[in-house]
């Protein structure tokens, strides 16, 4: 590996970590993030269950959550083990990148390293997803507590403690799902240093602006904020 790879490997460990901690904040130049603004939504959900005793529909949504975590969580698996697939063809994959263009012979031993860190990377995400499951499941067994509507109006201060209750671990299950997702993105970039320490710093960036893009700039947060509530 040359000094580019270590740099190159550099930035894109910043640019990953950079945008964990922005959206971590749920607000840039003073705009809210499109993941904070779901957290309201939400919040604005659970709270609106406590007044309908027929709750089919919330027990349908968390189905559907925990369905869309089990898949990336399977295919975060597939992919290692196309990983492990990819190390016993070495020699014929290191054969077909000297043949295209822009691609920079790096040897056997660094191309197994870029490998070893892409299994990483969706092992890691894996494991979010994983644990993000497990959370949507404690969500469900939560959701099951809340009081029925009349209940709720007898006793309101111990339904919003138990919609809290669920609102937050609805939220901390979103947020290692996100994490986990952001990692099959950001793996996107990864690619690039397949080809050469140039094309791996170009590939992260473009994966972090357009991340970045989405969280603050795209239509679907603009569509949301402006049909959100201001928070009391």
């Amino acid at each position: 590996m040359t000094l580019l790879d270590y740099l190159a490997l550099f930035l894109f460990a910043f640019l990953w970590f950079a945008f964990a901690w922005i959206t971590g904040q749920g607000r840039i130049f003073s705009r809210t993030s499109l993941t904070q603004a779901m957290a309201e939504r939400r919040r604005q959900w659970i709270v609106n269950s406590l007044g309908r005793d027929l709750k089919m529909i919330d027990t349908q949504i968390l189905s559907g959550l925990q369905n869309g975590t089990a898949f990336f969580a399977s295919t975060s698996i597939l992919a290692i083990g196309g990983c492990f697939a990819l190390l016993g063809q070495t020699d014929q994959v290191d054969s077909v990148l000297k043949d295209l263009p822009f691609v920079v012979e790096s040897g056997r031993s660094t191309f197994e390293l870029k490998v070893f860190v892409l299994t990483a990377i969706f092992g890691y995400s894996f494991f979010k997803f994983g644990w993000s499951y497990r959370l949507f499941n404690y969500c469900t067994i939560l959701f099951g507590t809340l009081p029925m509507a009349e209940e709720a109006r007898r006793d309101p201060e111990g339904a919003a403690r138990a919609a809290e209750l669920t609102i937050r671990m609805n939220i901390i299950a979103a947020s290692h799902f996100n994490s986990g997702l952001r990692a099959l993105f950001m793996s996107i970039g990864y690619l690039g240093w397949f080809a050469s320490p140039y094309v791996f710093m170009a590939t992260s960036l473009t994966v972090f602006v357009v991340l970045l893009r989405r969280q603050f700039f795209s239509e679907a947060r603009l569509a949301l904020i402006e049909t959100t509530p201001p928070s009391p």
